[in-house]
């Protein structure tokens, strides 16, 4: 799969931790369109990250697509504890999002979703999720991934 040519999105979701609102990030190269009507897309998940027990307990996130600028944020947001990712948060422009509250990054396009379905298959939890909102602009090329690293799709 590492010459399959895939987008870098950050996908965010939260918990309640007493009475606060504890926002997560991770990296994620499985987005999908499953559907245009109603407006769905996928995501894959490790069944055993805390931010899918995140995720599956608020029942909404958001996904912010990547450009060339983002190879930090997809670097930082690929780190396997918490703790690292929630420091990245705080150094990236976020906004909460009209819908559903999760994180919007500052990129060029991004979604809301509510969670529609999921389903586990071997190691991963696979989401569709209904799509509620949308906005960004294209600004520079998308960051992709091929062969395990990250590249600005230069023809985009």
């Amino acid at each position: 799969m590492h010459t399959f040519v895939t987008g870098i999105c950050v996908a965010t979701t939260y918990t309640e931790v007493e009475g606060e609102r504890r926002h997560d990030a991770v990296t994620v190269r499985s987005l999908a369109s499953v559907s245009l009507e109603p407006p769905l897309i996928s995501l894959a998940l490790r069944r055993d990250s805390e931010f899918l027990t995140d995720l599956l307990a608020a029942r909404v996130w958001a996904v912010s697509i990547l450009d060339v600028a983002g190879d930090d944020l997809a670097r930082s947001f690929s780190a396997p504890d918490r703790e690292t990712r929630a420091r990245a948060l705080l150094t990236c422009a976020t906004s909460p999002g009209p819908r559903t509250g999760a994180l919007v990054l500052d990129a060029p396009g991004w979604l809301e979703c509510t969670l529609h379905d999921w389903r586990d298959f071997g190691d991963h939890t696979v989401l569709i999720g209904r799509v509620t909102q949308t906005g960004g602009g294209r600004r520079r090329p998308p960051l992709v991934s091929l062969n395990g690293a990250l590249h600005a799709l230069a023809d985009a």
